[in-house]
């Protein structure tokens, strides 16, 4: 069984998919390097990554198939579930044959699971969006800087770093994926992504822990118990994300 190993970077996703329709014999799976285990039937072969390959196929998948569908491949690529490459190739394979209809056939399978996978994705993003809380942790006025911790499930992190950047656009922030230690550091002009361990005892500014307090009631102010409805409240806002919360609901 011939597996393509590429470098997990989405080019290097694209690279591997460009691969597969001009190498003989075609890949069973395309896998990163980290998720393969060595086994005596398969034949790994590593994928090195091509900006042109991969910009050639991300053009093709534009054109052929759908912006929408681009979207998707690449939402099931930040998933990082366990076969999205493989999964990614199989859909693709049918795009080329559908084309920008490939998302009304839902009874195949490839397309259910990657429109699946795709809203899991977009669901959580958008939960983060606003469920994100910032924290002054140094400087005053335009030296101050605020910093926001979270563990998605999913690798969203430059799919909210945009909403920030115009939101925020005044402010200096740092977005803290804890999980993946992987951080979103905004200077007021740009946004980049760069690696930033697990951090200790912050600095946080005096008068942070007034605010927390101040968040805590306003939380606790519309969630009156006439109203509150719990499942809802965690459908929405699920137990994983309380830990980086000000407003933890339950909290009296």
């Amino acid at each position: 069984m011939v597996i393509f190993l590429y470098d997990g970077s989405f080019e290097g996703l694209l690279t591997a998919i460009y691969e597969a329709y001009y190498r003989q014999p075609r890949p069973e799976q395309i896998m990163t390097q980290r998720e393969y285990q060595p086994d005596l039937f398969s034949q790994p072969i590593i994928i090195e990554s091509d900006p042109e390959k991969a910009g050639k196929v991300y053009r093709a998948i534009e054109q052929k198939i759908s912006r929408e569908a681009l979207e998707h491949i690449y939402y099931v690529f930040l998933s990082e579930l366990p076969g999205a490459g493989t999964l990614i190739f199989h859909y693709l394979q049918l795009g080329w044959r559908l084309g920008g209809d490939i998302n009304g056939h839902l009874a195949v399978e490839p397309v259910r699971q990657v429109l699946k996978i795709s809203q899991r994705v977009g669901l959580e993003r958008h939960r983060m969006l606003g469920l994100l809380r910032f924290q002054k942790i140094n400087g005053q006025g335009e030296g101050a800087l605020y910093y926001a911790a979270f563990e998605p499930d999913y690798n969203i992190l430059e799919l909210i770093a945009p909403h920030f950047s115009r939101r925020l656009a005044d402010q200096n922030w740092i977005i803290h994926d804890v999980k993946r230690k992987l951080a979103a550091f905004y200077n007021q002009k740009e946004w980049v992504i760069g690696e930033l361990p697990a951090v200790g005892q912050l600095n946080w500014a005096e008068n942070e822990a007034f605010y927390q307090e101040l968040w805590q009631r306003y939380f606790e102010r519309i969630a009156v118990e006439g109203r509150t409805n719990r499942k809802l409240q965690r459908q929405y806002m699920p137990v994983r994300y309380w830990r980086h919360l000000i407003e933890k609901p339950g909290k009296h």
